[in-house]
């Protein structure tokens, strides 16, 4: 072994991965909550930091993720048709991904009987009444008359609206919105690591968050949990046998090289928890598979953005897990238009965000 190496063991055996971190606090804030229910109420105000510095990061994050993804995607226009069926192919296997995590979720209702903290159901009972009611109301709502009352609040879906303009008027104006582009560039990768910095609490605040949890509720609220990781398991297998299986089939991919094209990228996804490391090597391996250099420098960056199929389902049927808590807690209970509705606003604020380890909290809270 050399001392590279052996130092690199000795560093990882002391600083523990940020997914380890978390689950050491998990464990921990449980056995506090449960040996010391009192000390999980005192703790309370972390995770309520953790969740502050959460939302801080929201609209500047999306916006210049946003931005930079439609105004800079230049290469649309060298990639042609391929580049338009590639999105298309995008937007409907995402779309798939949604609904297959919401008629899961609604059908196993893991989060039924859950009951929320006393200091959030006044937030909930008055969800149902800011959000429009009809269909004219919904569409008027999606606009903003001020982008900044608008990240002040913390309206993703008016924030995404913006953005897309933005980014289309940017590109529209072609060289003389290239330091626009630029700079929202340098800002998407200052959010980025001020994202890191922010999940370095993630530990504490986690921890402090489950503490209370279950010195207010006990262990119980656990085996609701474990239903919903139950049922995400169980969606995913289904779309991939759906979804990702008619498509190897009708595209007649070969299965055997495929596989051995995508396992090292996807372990090495796995292990750093971001998609977006792994992407030079997605992309070499599918030159080696025989796909053109031109389809593969436009298509695999764009898929890092806009076909996170695992994190929209997920995304899905987490916040459909959080109205059926509500609904047990409250009465108030999301209808099926109001389902449909956060998932066209989860479609677009999932956009872009792939190189954020654990971003879908972020966007699980914007959309919530």
């Amino acid at each position: 072994m050399t001392p590279t190496v052996s130092r690199r063991m000795r560093r990882s055996w002391y600083r523990p991965s940020l997914t380890v971190q978390i689950m050491i606090g998990l464990v921990v804030g449980g056995v506090i909550g449960w040996l010391r229910p009192d000390w999980g109420n005192a703790v309370y105000f972390l995770r309520d930091i953790f969740i502050n510095l959460i939302k801080s990061i929201i609209a500047p994050l999306v916006f210049s993720t946003i931005v930079v993804g439609i105004a800079g995607a230049g290469a649309l226009r060298k990639v042609g048709r391929m580049g338009i069926k590639a999105l298309v192919y995008f937007e409907i296997v995402t779309t798939a991904a949604l609904f297959i995590g919401l008629a899961v979720v609604n059908f196993t209702k893991p989060g039924a009987g859950v009951t929320l903290t006393s200091g959030h159901t006044e937030i909930i009972k008055t969800l149902g009444q800011s959000q429009p009611k009809t269909l004219v109301e919904t569409v008027v709502h999606v606009f903003p008359s001020s982008v900044i009352e608008a990240m002040v609040r913390g309206d993703v879906l008016q924030i995404v609206a913006f953005s897309v303009l933005f980014a289309l008027a940017v590109s529209a104006i072609g060289e003389k919105g290239e330091p626009i582009i630029r700079a929202m560039d340098s800002l998407s990768q200052i959010m980025f690591k001020f994202t890191n910095y922010v999940m370095l609490f993630a530990p504490i605040g986690v921890g402090a968050a489950m503490a209370h949890t279950i010195g207010t509720q006990g262990l119980g609220v656990l085996l609701n949990l474990g239903k919903l990781i139950a049922s995400l398991y169980l969606a995913l297998a289904i779309f991939i046998v759906l979804i990702f299986g008619l498509v190897i089939w009708i595209m007649r991919v070969p299965l055997r090289q495929f596989v051995r094209a995508v396992r090292e990228p996807a372990a090495l996804a796995f292990a750093t928890t971001s998609s977006e490391s792994a992407l030079p090597k997605a992309m070499e391996s599918m030159e080696r598979l025989g796909v053109p250099r031109h389809i593969v420098g436009f298509v695999m960056p764009t898929g890092y953005s806009f076909n996170l199929t695992g994190s929209t389902l997920y995304l899905a049927m987490a916040s459909v897990f959080v109205a059926q808590a509500a609904e047990t807690t409250t009465g108030w209970h999301m209808s099926l238009g109001q389902q449909i509705t956060m998932m066209l606003t989860l479609m677009l604020t999932s956009k872009g965000v792939a190189g954020v380890p654990r971003a879908s909290l972020f966007i699980l809270l914007g959309a919530l």
